[in-house]
């Protein structure tokens, strides 16, 4: 039986996929069976051949030294550097959620530790065209708890709590935050840490400095996210 997580960010570019990719490093390294997974992904770049790039499945893969196989990390690969649900629009190819969950059932069944990564925030549409598909819609079919990435700079304290709240309003559980690009001389990054958890109630499970590149959590610790 495998063992799940789900990360999502307060926002686009917060460094999910860098800290995804460390995530899954710590596990890969201390000899676990681990994987990664993203429903859909925006922004890729095409090969001479015209095949898209599943640019954040090579960084994680590239990071981790994971043995996966791309081909079974990303279902969805749009170019244009959108929201999933407009990258369709534009481009064809709509999310089908019933295809998402296969796939992600799949994945589950070949490796013990699954790290499903998100688009964007937590509210992010999937598809938008007469049918209507969020993030969470996923989230919930597969009942993942998830860890909360955030860019440990001005306007932290705002974007935790209001995904967190919003997380907390549709029955999406977390288990914690992870700050990313935190300065440790930083004051106001400090700071944004303690506010952080009192005014969430979770815990600031690492602070990710830039240049790491290794995970600064307990394995133990890291272990018992994941259900």
């Amino acid at each position: 039986m495998s063992k799940k997580i789900f990360i999502t960010g307060t926002g686009t570019d917060v460094g999910k996929t860098y800290v995804t990719g460390l995530i899954i490093k710590k596990l890969w390294g201390n000899k676990r069976n681990a994987a990664y997974y993203k429903a859909a992904m925006s922004g890729n770049d095409r090969r001479a051949d015209g095949s898209l790039l599943a640019g954040d499945a090579l960084h994680v893969k590239a990071v981790s030294g994971i043995a996966q196989p791309i081909s079974e990390m990303c279902p969805y690969l749009y170019e244009t550097a959108v929201s999933p649900h407009l990258a369709a629009r534009m481009e064809g190819n709509p999310v089908e959620l019933k295809r998402v969950l296969h796939d992600f059932d799949k994945v589950c069944g070949r490796h013990e530790y699954v790290t499903a990564e998100g688009s964007g925030g937590i509210v992010c549409p999937l598809r938008f065209d007469g049918q209507e598909l969020l993030l969470e819609d996923f989230i919930k079919a597969r009942k993942l708890s998830s860890l909360i990435v955030t860019d440990a700079g001005l306007g932290t304290i705002n974007a935790v709590v209001l995904t967190t709240e919003y997380m907390k309003a549709h029955q999406l559980p977390v288990k914690g935050i992870i700050f990313n690009h935190f300065d440790p001389e930083s004051m106001m990054h400090q700071d944004n840490r303690s506010m952080c958890e009192y005014m969430t109630g979770l815990k600031v499970l690492a602070c990710v400095k830039n240049g790491d590149t290794d995970l600064d959590i307990p394995l133990e610790t890291l272990e018992s996210l994941y259900e």
